[in-house]
């Protein structure tokens, strides 16, 4: 039920987001837009298989929106850091009834991109933010099939939590990717490992 579609970056501006991405992958991001629902920005990166990579911050120029924003943005402090996974989903009804943690449906549309978009009510996601976030695409030509890699490919996405053996548990039975993998750590965190122009670069 649940694919790996992208990995997301975050940063207090979206200018350290993408100084942080582009520092392990060697290569530019290419530009994303805005996202006048919640009030944010992104550039992105194929990386290959189907998935990608995006850099998103807080839009400074955007009206604040009037709900909380997604991926607990409003609470995001510090430097630029891996934050976030997301998985796709054929069925966003379906999948919520599995996951209802995974939070209420959003319809979203960018230019000639449609999509749905599961978001908390507190924009919080479960296991302190590890918890992956839910997408349906609408259309045939979701952006990690059409962005161009660049020769950077994903490897590996390790999730490491307190608790990541029961985020493991939860998951199983909707979701088997040899590139994920759950780590029992004293704090939350993700680090993916990625084929390069320069070798082997990790992102944390």
């Amino acid at each position: 039920m649940l694919t790996l579609d992208h990995i997301a970056v975050l940063g207090e501006t979206l200018e350290e987001a993408v100084a942080h991405a582009e520092a392990a992958l060697g290569v530019p991001l290419q530009p994303g837009g805005k996202h006048q629902r919640f009030g944010t920005h992104n550039r992105v990166i194929g990386l290959g298989g189907g998935i990608y990579l995006e850099a998103i911050a807080i839009d400074p120029a955007a009206p604040p929106p009037d709900r909380p924003r997604w991926f607990g943005m409003d609470d995001f402090r510090g430097p630029a850091r891996l934050d976030k996974w997301i998985c796709a989903v054929p069925d966003m009804a379906a999948a919520l009834a599995v996951f209802p943690e995974a939070g209420s449906p959003i319809e979203l549309q960018r230019g000639d991109l449609r999509w749905t978009m599961a978001v908390p009510e507190d924009g919080r996601l479960a296991f302190d933010g590890l918890f992956p976030a839910l997408i349906q695409w609408h259309g045939s030509v979701p952006p990690g099939k059409a962005l161009p890699s660049q020769g950077c490919r994903l490897q590996t996405l390790e999730v490491l939590h307190p608790a990541a053996d029961q985020l493991a548990a939860r998951l199983a039975p909707h979701f088997s990717d040899a590139r994920v993998r759950f780590t029992v750590a004293d704090s939350p965190d993700l680090r993916a490992t990625l084929n390069t122009a320069r070798g082997p670069r990790v992102l944390t």
